[in-house]
């Protein structure tokens, strides 16, 4: 009773990589491997180096920005500090509602507000408050040893997902120079795999097909 063969299993993911590295290399001997597959092979295995190497410097420079701009954070939080101001004055509504639809819908307004600074001295001025702010409310600011009023330091989430959202778009731009570098390399080596078939076919095809025997009796 005859068995019906069974087709044979393709190679695992690891099994292929393996022989295309070691093709790539030159280290498995294939009588019917052409130069140009091997070429082929180097140009994978240079395109999967290269997205490796890429992977690492985006990660490197994300981590090296975050570094940086936590440390300037550190050092305006160290110098800055947080003081409650009094608002003494806030916009018209008719006014507030009308800068709102202006402004983007921003939820913050310019108030009149007075603050005391770290060193004791009184100032006045204006500062942003929530829209909802009335006269005598407390707003926190945050100034400087001398008692101007400064931006916000920086927070270390924010920080942390801006330096992640700058390696991701590094990695990307890295990834399609490579992808282009590739797609060039392998049309290159089509181009070339196609002229060699042409030039081969033209110098056996007479012999083939006969053709070179009847040259020969005319």
């Amino acid at each position: 009773m005859s068995s019906t063969p069974r087709p044979a299993r393709p190679a695992s993911l690891p099994r292929r990589a393996g022989r295309q590295l070691r093709r790539a290399l030159g280290a498995r001997h294939e009588p019917l491997v052409r130069p140009l597959d091997r070429s082929r092979a180097r140009a994978w295995l240079s395109a999967l180096l290269g997205a490796v190497l890429a992977l690492a410097l985006a990660a490197g420079g994300s981590l090296l920005l975050y570094r940086s701009t936590a440390h300037l954070a550190d050092t305006d939080r160290a110098r800055l500090q947080q003081v409650d101001a009094v608002v003494r004055g806030v916009p018209d509504r008719a006014t507030a509602a009308g800068s709102r639809f202006a402004g983007g819908y921003s939820n913050r307004i310019d108030v009149d507000a007075a603050w005391t600074a770290p060193d004791g001295t009184r100032h006045v001025g204006t500062v942003q408050a929530p829209r909802s702010a009335v006269t005598a409310s407390h707003v926190p600011v945050w100034v400087d040893p001398a008692g101007a009023v400064s931006a916000p330091p920086a927070d270390r989430v924010a920080l942390a997902v801006s330096a992640a959202c700058t390696g991701a778009g590094a990695l990307l731009a890295l990834l399609a120079l490579l992808a282009l570098a590739l797609r060039l390399r392998l049309h290159a080596l089509d181009r070339r795999a196609e002229t060699a078939w042409s030039t081969g076919w033209a110098r056996l095809e007479p012999r083939w097909s006969g053709r070179a025997g009847h040259r020969s009796e005319d």
